[in-house]
C-alpha cells in the first residue's frame, strides 16, 4: 500500500488554489450538517468532494519493469566423507547436469565452489558460502551437493542466503545418498594416558549406532598385528562397558578395538578406535649425594625436584670426618647421615644414584662402596660429577667404585682451567641422549662456555661431549646389567644461569638421568617407525656396525615385507628407509608391526579427520530445517533424482517433484513508463450519483 501511494502523481483540471478554494467552502455546509445532525447534508457534500478529487487527477505511475539477470552458486563438498560408497559418483553426475543446464537457461550463471574439509577442521561449507557469496552481483539460489554432515551450521540464515535487498534465496540440498543412512561408531569414554608396568589398565568404551534405535547386540573385537581378532566383550549399542587390558613393557602400548558391523551402515571406518597407553615404571627412586655444597647441587635438585615420576633423597656432606670444626653435629644436619639404611639396606630401592662432586674421606667404609659397585653390574644406574675432588686424595678411584667408572683423572695435571664450549662427538650426534639437544637458542650457534674440565689419562665406553680439542666431557658405559656415566666437568650449572646464552642443561640431564634409568626411548638400540602422509618411516639405531640393514614390515593382515634401511650420513649408527602405505579397505586393522635384529615395535595409522569420523551418515536432519525457511528442496541424488533447474516468478514456490526454482528479480528502468487514472471517471460519476442518491433519500426520511 506504502509502495502505491509512493507512485500517484496529480494533473489537476483545474488551477490547485481553486480546487482548495471550494473544498473549503463545501467544508462549512459540512459542518453545519453535522452540527444539526442532518445526514443529507454530508452524503451531498461528500459526492462534491469527490467530483472536486477527480477534478484533482490523481494519476498512479507504472514503470516499464526488466528481469535481473542471474547468479547461481553451485557448492560441492569435497571432503573425506565424500569417498565413501559411491557419494562422489552421484555428486559428480548432478555436477555435470546442473551445470549443462545452467548454461541452457537465459541470463543465468552458475559459479562452481569446492569446499575440500578435513585436516581435523571438519567441513566448514556455511564459511565457504559466506565469502564466495560476496561475489555475486545477482544472487538466486545455491545449489548445495554434500552428504548433509557439516560442522558449522548456523542457528539462523546465514548472509550467504540473502541478497543485497535483504530478500531470502533458496538452499536446494542435494544429497548423495539414496535416502537416511546409518552408521555404527566406537567411542572411547575414558582411558588412563599412563599405566604402572605390571598392572591393568580399565578403559570404558561405548559403541554407538546413528540414525537408528539403540539396544542392538554388538561385539567388541581386538584386532591383533597378526590379523587375527578376539572378542573382548560382548554388549548393547548405546551402553558403556569396562575393558582391562594388561601392560607388560615401559614404552607405548597399541591397542586397536573394533566393533562389530551394523547391517547396512554407511561406512566402517569409525567402527575402530586405537587406544595408546604408556607403560612406566612406579616413582622412580634417585640418591643424590653432594659431596660439598656447591652449585651444581641446585641444578639437580630442581631438575628432579620438578619430574613428578622421581622420588629424590638428598644428602650433602658438609664435613667430612677428619675436619677440625667445633660446630656441633646438630647444628649441620637435623638428622645423621643414615651410610648403613641407604648404602646396605635399602641401594637395590633406588633407579639411579648420583654422587656429586663426592671424595670419600672415610665417610663410607669399603664395604657400602663395594655394594654400590655390586648395585651397578646388577642393574642400577650410577652417574658421577667430577671436579677438583677427583685428583685429591680419598678420590672415588681408589675405591671398588673406581672399577666400573668409564674414566680415569690422574693426580698431577688432572685438572684444565680455561674457556671451553662442549661440543657433540660424532657419536654424540646420533647417541639418543645427545642426539636431540638443541643447536640453535640464546647461545647462539655455540653452547656457553664452562671453565674448568678434568683431564683423563684413560676411558672406556662412549664419549658422546667433548672439549674443542677432543677431551672427553661426557662419557657413558655399561657394566654387568647396570650403566654408569661420568661428566668430567662440575661446572654445567653455568649454563642454567645463562653464561653466555648458558646451554641445554636441562635437557642434558633429564635425558641422562633416564639413560641410566633404562628408558625406552632413550635406548642406545632401538627401532622407531612413524607414519607420515601415507609413508611408513623406520629408523634403526645401533652403536654397534651392522651390514646389509633390513626391516620386516607386517601389515594389518599379517602379510610381510622387507624394506632395506639405509645409513644416514654423517650419524653414526642411524639407518633409516620408508615404505609407501597401500590404501586399504574400511574393515581391516590400523597397527603395522616393523621388526629388525630381535627388536620390534607397532605404529597406527593416524586419525586424520577425527571429527569428520565421529559421524559418517548422509542425512538431512541436520541442514533441513535451514532449507526449508528458505524456501529450497530437498533432493536425494542416489534415487536417479537431478532437479531441472526452473525460473520462476518470484513470490511462487520455489521447488517442487523433480525440480528447483530461482527466483526472477525485478527491477524499474530509469527512464521511461506509464500512467493510469487513480479514479477512472466512470467510477467517480457513479459514486457521485450514489451519494447525491442517498442524500436524497436521508432528507425524504
Amino acid at each position: 500500500m506504502t509502495d502505491a501511494l509512493s507512485s500517484i502523481i496529480w494533473a489537476p483540471f483545474l488551477p490547485p488554489w481553486l480546487l482548495a478554494a471550494l473544498a473549503g467552502l463545501c467544508l462549512l455546509p459540512g459542518l453545519y450538517g453535522a452540527l444539526r445532525g442532518r445526514r443529507d447534508v454530508l452524503w451531498r457534500v461528500g459526492a462534491i468532494l469527490l467530483g472536486l478529487l477527480w477534478l484533482a487527477n490523481p494519476r498512479q505511475i507504472h514503470p516499464h519493469m526488466q528481469t535481473q539477470p542471474q547468479d547461481a552458486l553451485l557448492v560441492v563438498d569435497v571432503s573425506p566423507s565424500m569417498d565413501i560408497g559411491q557419494r562422489k559418483a552421484f555428486v559428480q553426475q548432478a555436477r555435470a547436469q546442473l551445470l549443462r543446464q545452467g548454461r541452457a537457461l537465459h541470463d543465468l550463471t552458475i559459479h562452481e565452489l569446492e569446499v575440500s574439509g578435513g585436516h581435523g577442521q571438519g567441513t566448514r561449507l556455511f564459511d565457504a558460502m559466506d565469502h564466495a557469496a560476496l561475489s555475486l552481483n545477482n544472487p538466486a539460489g545455491i545449489f548445495l551437493l554434500t552428504d548433509g554432515m557439516d560442522h558449522d551450521i548456523p542457528d539462523q540464515l546465514p548472509p550467504s542466503l540473502k541478497d543485497m535487498t535483504g530478500r531470502i534465496i533458496p538452499l536446494h540440498l542435494l544429497l548423495s545418498a539414496r535416502g537416511e543412512e546409518t552408521d555404527r561408531r566406537l567411542r572411547v569414554l575414558s582411558a588412563p594416558p599412563y599405566v604402572i608396568i605390571g598392572q591393568t589398565a580399565h578403559i570404558r568404551v561405548q559403541v554407538d549406532d546413528l540414525g537408528t534405535p539403540g539396544g542392538q547386540p554388538v561385539d567388541i573385537l581386538d584386532h591383533g598385528p597378526d590379523g587375527q581378532t578376539n572378542i573382548l566383550a560382548h554388549t548393547k549399542s548405546g551402553q558403556p562397558v569396562e575393558l582391562d587390558v594388561p601392560v607388560t613393557h615401559a614404552g607405548l602400548t597399541l591397542k586397536e578395538l573394533t566393533a562389530s558391523p551394523l547391517p547396512g551402515e554407511a561406512s566402517l571406518r569409525n567402527n575402530s578406535t586405537i587406544i595408546q597407553l604408556q607403560g612406566v615404571r612406579d616413582r622412580l627412586r634417585v640418591l643424590l649425594v653432594s659431596g660439598v655444597p656447591n652449585q651444581g647441587a641446585r641444578v639437580w635438585r630442581t631438575l628432579l625436584k620438578a619430574d613428578p615420576s622421581v622420588d629424590l633423597v638428598h644428602f650433602t656432606i658438609l664435613r667430612s670426618p677428619d675436619t677440625e670444626d667445633d660446630t656441633p653435629l646438630s647444628d649441620l644436619a637435623l638428622i645423621p647421615f643414615p651410610t648403613h639404611e641407604l648404602f646396605a639396606q635399602k641401594i637395590n630401592s633406588f633407579d639411579l644414584i648420583i654422587l656429586d662432586g663426592f671424595r670419600n674421606q672415610n665417610i663410607l667404609p669399603e664395604s657400602y662402596l663395594e655394594n654400590i659397585a655390586r648395585y651397578v653390574r646388577k642393574g642400577g644406574g650410577l652417574l658421577v660429577v667430577g671436579g677438583p675432588e677427583m685428583t685429591q686424595p680419598g678420590t672415588l678411584q681408589d675405591t671398588p667404585v673406581g672399577a666400573i667408572l668409564p674414566a680415569h683423572v690422574p693426580s698431577e695435571q688432572g685438572i684444565m682451567t680455561q674457556p671451553f664450549s662442549p661440543r657433540r662427538t660424532t657419536l654424540g650426534l646420533s647417541h639418543p641422549v645427545t642426539q636431540a639437544l638443541p643447536e640453535q637458542g640464546p647461545w647462539g650457534k655455540e653452547w656457553g662456555p664452562w671453565y674448568r674440565a678434568l683431564r683423563t689419562d684413560q676411558t672406556q665406553g662412549r664419549t658422546l661431549l667433548a672439549t674443542p680439542s677432543g677431551a672427553p666431557l661426557l662419557v657413558l658405559d655399561q657394566k654387568g646389567q647396570g650403566r654408569v656415566a661420568m661428566l668430567l666437568s662440575d661446572q654445567i650449572w653455568l649454563w642454567s644461569r645463562g653464561e653466555k646464552g648458558g646451554g641445554p642443561q636441562a635437557e642434558l640431564l633429564r635425558r641422562l638421568s633416564h639413560w641410566l634409568m633404562k628408558e625406552p626411548e632413550l635406548e642406545e638400540n632401538q627401532l622407531d617407525a612413524h607414519i607420515e602422509q601415507g609413508q611408513l618411516h623406520v629408523s634403526r639405531t645401533s652403536l654397534a656396525p651392522l651390514a646389509n640393514v633390513q626391516a620386516d614390515i607386517i601389515d594389518p593382515d599379517g602379510h610381510h615385507a622387507v624394506l632395506p634401511l639405509s645409513p644416514v650420513p654423517r650419524r653414526d649408527g642411524i639407518w633409516t628407509g620408508s615404505l609407501p602405505l597401500p590404501s586399504r579397505p574400511e574393515q581391516n586393522g590400523r597397527i603395522w608391526t616393523v621388526q629388525q635384529g630381535g627388536l620390534s615395535t607397532t605404529v597406527a595409522l593416524p586419525e586424520t579427520n577425527p571429527l569428520e569420523d565421529q559421524d559418517l551418515r548422509s542425512t538431512a536432519t541436520r541442514m533441513a530445517s535451514l532449507v526449508s525457511r528458505s524456501g529450497g528442496g530437498l533432493f536425494w541424488l542416489g534415487t536417479g533424482t537431478i532437479p531441472e533447474i526452473r525460473q520462476v516468478a518470484e513470490g511462487h514456490p520455489l521447488h517442487g517433484t523433480g525440480w528447483a526454482g530461482l527466483p526472477l528479480h525485478q527491477s524499474a528502468l530509469a527512464a521511461g513508463g506509464s500512467s493510469t487514472a487513480f479514479l477512472p471517471g466512470w467510477l467517480a460519476l457513479i459514486l457521485i450519483l450514489a451519494m447525491m442518491g442517498l442524500g436524497w433519500w436521508r432528507e425524504g426520511r
